[in-house]
């Protein structure tokens, strides 16, 4: 009989198994792989086709962003006006989004509209017209949001950090400015559409409670479009700055300066990058943090401050991130590089690697937590060329990884002479 008069014992995160649910995976007619996990306890369906069309691929700045972020803007038989009724009245959302190497669609949508929104989406990626007065709209807004967000210091320090990192030409340090915009001309969005959309290296990705004709319907739509296209990659250089220290005054009057701390990093492929995670959650990754204790909570330097793997799939940083008063930068800087020299100086104590490891497990936990979830970890993992191994061997270096290896991990990527240091007031 059950006693209840005496709590159940309490498991640490550590002690679970985690387990991610495989994904199905099948071809349409033109070859293109379809990653999908039907499940969830709700007719809602999420689709993601996913492109080689991001801004490695242009020979114009800002060309890729502009020809993603217009396709809902009319074909030659919808306006802009038609298409965006014709998602809002099935109540489903079509986003956009366009990163270093891949372009995105993503449709969110009641799994018995997939026939209706379905039928709109391949108008879209074979039709899209890019009228000129939607253009025009286009870039104006864009002009004004970078005036509006060039006064911003961590704005710009975004900007600049990844200039320093990669060099202004390659694609991770490519910045875009007025000119830039002003430049973009219709021509130039129909010759990217047609090489990178129309005839395109796409992957789709669909996740949720699918209608039982979902392969048919892929089929009908996408089967007979050229979506398996080899799409060869742009050869470029990186180019870091020659310096590693710098000060830039964006406001003369300002009472914050944004700092920004990073050096290069090994991608997913690297075998130090699954031990480098738990390094980086201990260092400044979650609320608890080694940053976060001392900068925060016990420095009052900044509301907040954090580190991270800037994930790209071809390089990656390590960066340091954060907003302070302008007066108490210098010694922000400092206090990181201290937080530095104890981790690499001394060995972390078994309860607080416990509740990194524990919050680590959390975090995954959360993210293998519904078919949406599911489907992003999988995206994650197979446009890096991986696969479930990954997540394996990634929740076993959780559980596993010891004091003396952050120790060697800290020697070997934290210190402070292999970071580039910026603030900007």
């Amino acid at each position: 009989m059950l006693n209840r008069t005496s709590p159940p014992a309490i498991k640490d995160a550590v002690e679970f198994d985690l387990i991610l649910k495989p994904c199905q995976h099948f071809s349409l007619n033109n070859g293109v792989d379809v990653c999908f996990i039907n499940d969830g306890t709700e007719e809602v369906a999420m689709l993601e086709w996913v492109f080689e069309a991001g801004n490695s691929y242009e020979d114009k700045n800002t060309i890729a962003a502009t020809v993603n972020q217009l396709l809902k803007n009319g074909t030659s038989k919808k306006s802009a006006l038609d298409i965006n009724e014709h998602f809002e009245y099935y109540g489903a959302y079509l986003n956009r989004s366009c990163q270093n190497e891949k372009a995105t669609l993503t449709l969110h949508c009641l799994s018995r509209h997939l026939p209706e929104l379905l039928g709109v989406i391949r108008e879209l990626i074979t039709d899209s017209v890019f009228p000129r007065e939607e253009l025009d709209i286009h870039k104006q807004n864009s002009i004004q949001r970078l005036a509006v967000n060039l006064q911003k210091c961590d704005f710009v320090a975004n900007r600049l950090i990844d200039q320093y990192l990669y060099g202004p030409t390659h694609p991770y340090g490519r910045v875009s400015n007025v000119e830039d915009i002003q430049a973009v001309q219709r021509e130039d969005l129909l010759e990217f559409f047609s090489a990178y959309y129309r005839r395109a290296s796409c992957r789709i990705f669909a996740a949720g409670r699918l209608p039982q004709d979902f392969t048919q319907l892929l089929n009908q739509h996408f089967g007979d479009l050229a979506l398996n296209e080899k799409i060869a990659g742009v050869p470029v250089q990186k180019q870091m700055a020659s310096q590693k220290k710098y000060r830039v005054t964006n406001d003369p009057n300002g009472v914050q300066g944004a700092i920004r701390i990073a050096r290069p990093f090994p991608n997913r492929h690297h075998p130090d990058y699954k031990k480098m995670m738990v390094v980086n959650t201990l260092f400044g990754g979650f609320f608890g943090s080694r940053l976060m204790s001392n900068i925060r909570e016990e420095k009052g330097y900044t509301y907040g401050i954090h580190s991270f793997i800037e994930n790209h799939i071809a390089e990656s940083a390590l960066v340091i991130t954060t907003e302070a008063g302008s007066e108490v930068c210098e010694a922000t800087v400092e206090e990181v590089y201290k937080e530095m020299q104890l981790l690499r100086e001394t060995l972390v104590d078994e309860e607080e690697l416990l509740l990194v490891k524990n919050y680590m497990m959390g975090v995954n936990l959360g993210d293998i937590d519904g078919p949406f979830h599911v489907i992003s970890k999988w995206k994650g993992i197979l446009l890096n060329g991986l696969d479930e191994r990954f997540f394996y061997e990634s929740m076993d270096t959780i559980k596993k990884i010891t004091a003396e290896e952050i120790r060697e991990m800290a020697h070997r990527y934290l210190n402070p002479e292999d970071f580039f240091e910026l603030i900007v007031i």
